[in-house]
């Protein structure tokens, strides 16, 4: 399908695919969600056949993608039984697969059906709990090879984000699925929206009072250096790295997927663009997906 199976050799070993299969109903979607939100590249309902050219085109030199979630399950009919024979030859090809099975009891399911009104997919004239049974029946053989298996009965989709955490993601990969945005701010001009933690950092020395400095901004090395240089910005960037440190792992830990973290000073011209950009360095350096935005940088050259 894809003409560049010649390149495949090389590169399959730095592939990565996740394959998410198990009952419907079971939270393949909800888990599918998951590992986009971890850096994956996700497809649903993937017929088995067509895997090995996917990972033929993701494995050519010039394609950055390294991690790969595929949810494949009986939605794809006849083609599901070819999995094996898809397993067999990503083998062959030395590409590093994983198997996550999700599973719940048939009460469950039954119930979650009910409440969605979907349709299963092994439906169609009969009922639900037959249905339910041949599901399971012909998925068995797939779940005895499986890597990992979560049985989600009992568990709400918060819960089971934290079951997959635990029990499959690197904690890079854990580190990824928080999205930090550190917001530099002027207090004159309004805090940000939706930020989780703001900080006040006028208590530190303004170097809008020094001549040479006022009509400069916190981009400027001579501002970075009057900044950073100070002792009070020292201990307070120490403390401030600690505390978030201990924070985000927490934040993860429960769920969260988005933390807004604000700085502020008067005009946001100086000090919180400084410390904004010490924030930002930090938590990139350790790993976790941040993006710096300067609300107010542009907005006045006074910052008193």
């Amino acid at each position: 399908m894809f003409e560049i199976k010649n390149k495949t050799e090389k590169n399959s070993g730095k592939l990565e695919l996740m394959i998410i299969t198990g009952l419907s109903g079971a939270g393949k979607s909800e888990a599918l969600k998951y590992f986009e939100d971890s850096g994956y590249y996700c497809i649903d309902n993937l017929p088995a056949h067509l895997v090995l050219d996917l990972m033929n085109f993701f494995s050519s030199r010039d394609c950055r993608i390294d991690k790969v979630a595929l949810a494949i399950d009986l939605r794809s009919g006849y083609f599901f039984n070819e999995i094996f024979i898809m397993l067999d030859k990503l083998k062959e090809r030395k590409i590093k697969y994983r198997i996550l099975f999700l599973e719940a009891s048939m009460n469950a399911i039954t119930k979650r059906y009910s409440l969605t009104r979907r349709k299963h997919p092994l439906v169609e004239s009969g009922s639900l709990a037959a249905g339910i049974k041949e599901e399971i029946e012909k998925m068995t053989p797939l779940k005895n090879i499986s890597d990992i298996i979560i049985d989600t009965t009992l568990l709400s989709s918060k819960e089971l984000k934290l079951e997959i955490a635990e029990r499959v993601m690197s904690d890079d990969e854990k580190k990824k699925i928080l999205q930090i945005s550190v917001v530099s701010f002027g207090y004159k001009y309004g805090l940000p929206d939706n930020m989780d933690i703001v900080m006040d950092v006028r208590f530190l020395p303004n170097p809008y009072y020094l001549k040479e400095l006022e009509n400069l901004d916190g981009k400027s090395d001579k501002v970075k250096d009057f900044v950073l240089s100070r002792i009070e910005t020292k201990k307070f960037l120490g403390l401030f790295k600690e505390m978030l440190d201990f924070l985000i792992p927490n934040y993860i830990a429960e769920g969260k997927s988005y933390l807004g973290i604000g700085i502020g000073c008067t005009g946001g011209r100086h000090r919180s663009v400084v410390i904004a950009e010490k924030i930002n360095e930090h938590l990139n350096m350790g790993g976790y997906s941040s993006k710096l935005f300067h609300k107010d940088l542009g907005s006045s050259i006074l910052d008193i």
